[in-house]
């Protein structure tokens, strides 16, 4: 199978699960700069997961131009992801609205982590797909920052029960990892055509 309606159906449930945010996202009564105040857990929470719906939009993205065939397996460890991805707009105007309780953080936590672990699934069940020498398992190597994400996110699971601060703090360290661009694919995608 070709993997081109993969990718749409993929990029509109992203944009939808973006739009489903930033209704979430009430405009106050008041006209002043005041009436702004009670929106900040809101939209700091809604900040961030705008950002990691990026980080795993633009990843995707980049995945799948490696992609050359997707067999049903893809399909479901793809339709994985958007189940956990489409959760997040939930976990972030619940924790927001209740202003970082512990419950709120601990399962935001906890839905972004089994978004690295639906990813992870994805990424197994492209590289099973395809060659040995297939250009995503070159580019991939070690992979640090995937691996190491996860245990960021099971700190930050940890200490939600004594620190709802600290434990956003390792939410937000590990999309500044994964804002700092990724050439990897890039380079192999490149040095493949050469």
């Amino acid at each position: 199978m070709k993997k081109g309606r993969l990718e749409a159906f993929t990029d509109g449930v992203l944009a939808i699960v973006i739009t489903i945010m930033v209704l979430e996202l009430k405009v106050p009564h008041g006209g002043d700069f005041e009436s702004l105040t009670p929106l900040l857990p809101v939209f700091g929470s809604y900040v961030l997961s705008f950002i990691y719906i990026a980080i795993y939009w633009n990843n995707h993205h980049h995945m799948l131009q490696t992609v050359h065939r997707v067999s049903g397996q893809i399909l479901w460890a793809n339709m994985h992801l958007l189940f956990w991805l489409s959760l997040i707009p939930f976990v972030t105007g619940w924790m927001g609205e209740n202003e970082f309780t512990q419950a709120t953080v601990f399962m935001y936590g906890m839905v972004l982590l089994a978004c690295a672990i639906a990813y992870f699934i994805l990424q197994r069940a492209i590289l099973h797909h395809h060659e040995s020498d297939f250009v995503l398992r070159k580019a991939l190597g070690k992979d640090y920052k995937g691996k190491i994400s996860p245990f960021f996110y099971i700190a930050g699971i940890i200490v939600s029960f004594y620190n709802v601060w600290i434990s956003f703090a390792f939410y937000i360290l590990v999309a500044i990892i994964w804002l700092v661009p990724d050439k990897r694919i890039e380079k192999a995608l490149i040095n493949s055509n050469d």
